[in-house]
């Protein structure tokens, strides 16, 4: 068995850390994209 194996450091899900991953992202375009849609209305 591999030595990194043996002492992992985090013990959390992997799923549950991409899960979060993929929100924060999703939430920063999110935020970028109404941002652009309220200048857009306001521009015109």
């Amino acid at each position: 068995m591999n030595h990194f194996e043996k002492e992992v450091q985090s013990k959390r899900n992997d799923a549950i850390d991409s899960g979060i991953g993929f929100g924060v992202s999703f939430g920063f375009f999110a935020v970028i994209f109404i941002i652009a849609t309220v200048i857009k209305l306001i521009g015109s």
